[in-house]
């Protein structure tokens, strides 16, 4: 009986770790489209589970992504980009579907949508 107590107890531990430790579903690198006041901007997110990451666009360059918070579905961080010669910190919250994201970003001009798709 001991024994058996024991086995169960140990598959319990394995499972509660397994599940503790799944990969959130925002994690990964995503193509997405920010409706900014000026137009269309793509850019590229790459977002790591330890909450690091990084944005890529061809007008802003590359910024590192930080303080990314993964809360089940939901997303948040933050990034500094170079906006012609000026700093913009641009403040995301959004949610992820399957291989798909949407949310805003909040900023010192206003808040604008971003929609985007898990890169293959």
């Amino acid at each position: 009986m001991k024994k058996l107590f024991s086995g169960w107890l140990a598959v319990s531990l394995l499972v509660l770790v397994g599940c503790a430790a799944s990969t959130p579903p925002g994690v990964g690198v995503w193509n997405v489209e920010m409706n900014t006041p000026l137009g269309a901007l793509p850019a590229t997110l790459t977002l790591n589970a330890d909450g690091s990451g990084m944005m890529g666009s061809d007008q802003l360059g590359e910024a590192p992504i930080e303080g990314v918070m993964y809360d089940g579905n939901s997303i948040t961080f933050s990034a500094e980009v170079d906006a012609q010669g000026q700093t913009l910190v641009l403040d995301f919250s959004g949610s992820v579907e399957g291989d798909s994201v949407s949310g805003e970003f909040g900023s010192d001009f206003g808040a604008f949508a971003v929609t985007g798709s898990r890169a293959e």
